[in-house]
């Protein structure tokens, strides 16, 4: 879900995923120059050098700046790499939305992090290692949501900092796109409780050259314990033809999440026999929809699919479809896990009743064994209910903290090895493990719906 992550095509040059892309996206095809001594130039567009996984001779570790202002081509800067003050202290960062709407959702995901490590006393290997924890942002007050140049900031911050070795992140794919490849040059290994965009990680499911631009020293160093939208979006059209929808029309916020699970969406619907009356990308700064939803309203559509986040403006969406006269008894209003939040129903109001959004896994009430007892233990230490994602912090904490155990020192490569290697973890989501691409095993998914005000369970969802 990115969710699951907000920047436009135009900003990028590149179709993109954090809640969504463009309508008519826009490639190029940079290049990426190398010598034995590491990388000299890294052109990039949108923050990601163009290189095979299979190349020999890796670059040495080196961060890559990208943090220019949307519309521009961000130049290559090398980032030094400092030695950690203490051999016997290494550190996780988190690389979360800590401002604007999202806010409520990320920082449950930071509860979880820090009650993963508070169950070791953030010690590893028998109290030899010390393990440290940093909060970083990456949105800014002026974007209100995730920023590209914050995000790079961030990734080189994490790269410099030598007691560094694992980043938990992000929420949204389109951030992900631009920090993997910087932390993938320095070995730092990503573990994403959020990220679905299929392109990240899986060949054949995004754009051309995905997922090895992502990856230019060759190996792979992003993972997630959340399945992706390949699998969530042909969920949700499958839950919504068993609603009884005959008649769709499709929306996405123009970004990589948004458009990437819309297009699953809508290829599923048309397999199905769902008929999609139309598509269209919005723009997500739009002050009101009332044309569009007046539009969309003389297709009399059964539902009304939206590809995005609740920070993708979904509840004045919704707030118009119901505006002009579309019930949520004659046309029902679906989305992906980006909008299952309380930011979502706060936005949408009592407009927001009646709303489904599919998630990628069980709420948090639903998870059973090891996942009931960490449910519990969370809401008393906070004294809250945890939102959708904070099982997921929480889980990809302690599978870091697992693989920082194995290895007892600081040595990024090796850790990173250590989480690509997890297999039959046993935790909080369930027993599984991670494939070659670094995607869980785990496929069940949920169907939920808000109901007097909040966010009701309505069954499992299983994938084909």
């Amino acid at each position: 879900m990115q969710k699951r992550q907000q920047q436009t095509n135009q900003a990028m040059n590149f179709s993109q995923k954090s809640g969504g892309k463009s309508p008519t996206p826009t490639k190029t095809n940079p290049t990426q120059n190398l010598n034995t001594g590491g990388l000299r130039t890294l052109l990039l567009a949108a923050g990601i050098a163009s290189l095979c996984a299979s190349c020999q001779n890796p670059p040495a570790p080196t961060a890559t700046t990208t943090g220019a202002s949307p519309g521009t081509s961000p130049a290559a800067t090398p980032v030094a790499v400092s030695s950690p003050g203490d051999p016997n202290t290494v550190k996780i960062v988190s690389m979360l939305p800590m401002t604007g709407s999202a806010l409520g959702q990320s920082q449950t995901m930071v509860n979880g992090i820090k009650q993963a490590l508070a169950e070791t006393d953030s010690k590893a290997c028998d109290g030899k290692i010390k393990i440290e924890y940093e909060v970083l942002d990456d949105a800014t007050a002026a974007a209100g949501k995730w920023d590209p140049g914050q995000v790079t900031s961030n990734s080189n911050k994490a790269v410099a900092d030598g007691s560094v070795v694992a980043a938990i992140g992000h929420y949204n794919s389109g951030a992900a796109k631009l920090s993997i490849p910087v932390l993938n040059q320095a070995n730092i290994v990503m573990i994403s409780p959020a990220n679905t965009y299929p392109g990240l990680t899986k060949p054949g499911k995004g754009e051309a050259k995905e997922p090895n631009v992502y990856y230019p020293a060759g190996t792979r160093n992003f993972t997630r314990v959340v399945p992706a939208d390949d699998l969530q979006g042909a969920v949700a059209g499958n839950w919504a033809k068993s609603l009884g929808v005959q008649k769709v029309y499709i929306l996405d916020d123009q970004e990589l999440y948004g458009k990437g699970i819309a297009d699953v969406f809508e290829a599923t619907s048309k397999k199905l026999g769902i008929q999609v009356l139309g598509r269209e990308g919005i723009d997500i700064k739009a002050s009101d929809y009332k044309a569009l939803m007046n539009k969309i309203k003389a297709l009399n559509p059964d539902l009304i699919y939206f590809g995005g986040t609740t920070q993708s403006n979904a509840g004045q969406i919704i707030k118009d479809i119901r505006n002009v006269g579309m019930t949520a008894d004659t046309v029902k209003f679906m989305g992906p896990d980006g909008i299952k939040d309380q930011a979502l129903i706060d936005a949408g109001g009592k407009d927001a009743e009646g709303v489904f959004a599919t998630f990628g896994g069980l709420p948090p009430q639903e998870l059973t064994g090891v996942g009931a007892k960490w449910y519990e233990s969370y809401k008393a230490k906070y004294n809250a209910e945890p939102e959708a994602y904070a099982a997921y912090a929480y889980e990809a904490a302690k599978v870091a903290i697992g693989a920082i155990n194995k290895v007892c020192k600081n040595d990024r490569a090796a850790i990173r090895e250590a989480v690509l290697a997890t297999k039959d973890f046993n935790g909080v989501l369930g027993t599984w493990s991670f494939d070659t691409n670094g995607d869980t095993s785990l496929t069940t998914m949920s169907g939920n719906v808000v109901k007097g005000g909040k966010w009701e369970f309505v069954n499992a969802l299983k994938t084909e």
